[in-house]
């Protein structure tokens, strides 16, 4: 299995400065990930970088709490479309789950997808360690309902991370023609092995680099 193409290469610390963006797009270029994952304010210089290569470039939208208006959401998600985006990774909003307002819920995810206008895929962070197993049911449909792409874990900024368990209920949910994507805590082969027999079909990580070295050493 090629595990770097599953991977979205990710640096989202906000003390992230160009030059490690740019090692970044360096090496996804190298070890052939799907794409990097990066803040907004960072599309183009990615875009750019990556111009002549099959690396994708995916950014956050209302990260890392998802508590942004959907106004802000949309015009974040369409200035990052402009620049370059080709995925797009929003947040939920949680408080919103939590509110039970799954009203506002689907029309904040369906702004973001509208915005995205076709040109860029949509998953959508479920922030899955601050909500029920129902309340990640009824997210994962709303999401489906919504039209976003995939569905993914976590930020990896909240209270935990990705679980098979969490995975395993999301592809479930959403069946065989929507993606799942776990992010948050997958350091190495064997956590990735894991996620990808859960159900993930997209693996969001810092350690794309570690994970792909030893997938490699595993197939030679």
């Amino acid at each position: 299995m090629d595990y770097a193409k599953m991977i979205d290469h990710t640096l989202l610390k906000p003390e992230a400065s160009k030059e490690q963006i740019r090692k970044l797009c360096q090496e996804a270029e190298k070890y052939g990930f799907h794409s990097v994952c990066v803040n907004s304010s960072y599309v183009y210089f990615c875009a750019q970088l990556l111009k002549d290569t099959d690396v994708k470039v995916c950014t956050v939208i209302g990260f890392p709490l998802g508590a942004a208006s959907t106004a802000a959401k949309a015009a974040e998600a369409r200035a990052a479309v402009d620049d370059g985006a080709e995925e797009l990774d929003m947040v939920i909003h949680v408080g919103m789950i939590k509110s039970g307002d799954w009203d506002y819920v689907k029309q904040d995810i369906a702004s973001v997808v509208e915005a995205a206008g076709g040109k860029a895929l949509v998953k959508v962070i479920l922030e899955t360690c601050l909500l029920t197993d129902e309340e990640k049911e009824k997210a994962c449909l709303i999401c489906k309902e919504a039209g976003a792409d995939f569905v993914k874990t976590s930020t990896g900024f909240s209270t935990g991370g990705a679980t098979e368990e969490d995975v395993a209920l999301m592809r479930k949910t959403v069946g065989a023609d929507m993606g799942v994507k776990a992010s948050g805590g997958i350091r190495s082969i064997e956590d990735a092995q894991r996620m990808v027999q859960a159900g993930a079909d997209r693996l969001g990580t810092s350690s794309g680099i570690a994970i792909a070295e030893a997938a490699g050493k595993e197939e030679a």
